[in-house]
């Protein structure tokens, strides 16, 4: 008896968490050298889209150590499409006040913040979708980032795109 209430929790439990993130349509997470991340190295995700009438957000998750020594990042993300065509981005992520308190949570040595990358986009290809993102700090190695993330959640169809 004991076993069947323990079990019913258990599926309940894994239940609760998928519901959780319905609407996340790709995530993945990418560590970095913890020796330090080279300008060169760059971080890959790839995603495979079939519905070009849903809209999305795009989220970079950045995770550093309490001991990196800077109050921001600077990411160069640079997206090649279906038909081959490439767009380059920049993206700064604030990761402290001038004071030096981080903005994101803190969880144990590392702190975790989440910054919007796109808001309420489609893709206008279906197809295979490559990221790449690349450290755009002046230093050649930047030592203190444990890891990026990439986010994107489905927010519904599309009603009328913009062109």
């Amino acid at each position: 008896m004991r076993s069947i209430k323990i079990l019913a929790t258990a599926a309940l439990l894994l239940v609760l968490l998928q519901s959780c993130d319905k609407n996340v349509f790709y995530t993945a997470e990418r560590d970095v050298d913890e020796k330090g991340w080279n300008m060169n190295d760059r971080l890959n995700y790839d995603i495979d889209v079939e519905d070009t009438l849903q809209l999305f957000d795009f989220y970079i998750d950045v995770r550093n150590s309490l001991h990196y020594d800077k109050a921001n990042a600077f990411l160069f993300i640079n997206t090649t499409f279906p038909d081959g065509s490439v767009a380059y981005d920049t993206l700064e992520c604030p990761l402290a006040d001038v004071e030096g308190h981080w903005y994101g949570r803190r969880t144990g040595r590392y702190v975790d913040s989440r910054f919007i990358f796109r808001k309420h986009v489609v893709f206008p290809h279906s197809g295979h979708y490559h990221f790449e993102v690349a450290h755009g700090m002046r230093d050649t190695n930047v030592v203190g980032i444990k890891s990026i993330g990439m986010r994107v959640e489905c927010l519904g169809r599309a009603t009328s795109i913009q062109k």
